[in-house]
């Protein structure tokens, strides 16, 4: 988390000794933002539920990925061995997920998941490999 906005800056001037009130500035207001969502602008999509889940990653995610990773065989096996635990996995923390997506709201590309472990304040970002 970082705060965003509200930032003071010293000028040197004294607006008392030049007829000026005491904060004659923009009213800036703090906001407390995840980094990595405000650098890369990501765009929080709404949560799925298990169903909506499993259907986005089968039907979407796979069928749109693995034909472009036909030229490497290893990788496509590498891959469809894998997503299955890593669905599984996400599947278990569904609840403690957030969900989103690039600045450019593509739903054909992969979604990046926030993971808040244990309560925590503070999410772990995860990303598919492929």
């Amino acid at each position: 988390w970082v705060v965003k906005g509200a930032v003071d800056f010293d000028i040197g001037a004294n607006p008392s000794a030049e007829n000026g009130g005491d904060d004659e500035g923009v009213d800036d207001q703090a906001v407390k933002v995840v980094d990595i969502v405000d650098t890369f602008r990501l765009q929080e999509q709404p949560a799925f539920d298990k169903k909506q889940f499993v259907t986005y990653i089968n039907k979407r995610y796979i069928k749109l990925l693995t034909p472009k990773l036909e030229v490497d065989e290893k990788k496509k096996l590498t891959f469809l061995k894998n997503i299955h635990a890593a669905t599984k996995f996400l599947l278990s923390n569904l609840s403690v997920l957030q969900f989103f997506v690039g600045e450019s709201m593509h739903d054909d590309s992969s979604l990046v998941f926030a993971l808040y472990k244990d309560g925590s304040s503070n999410p772990t970002f995860l990303y598919f490999a492929h």
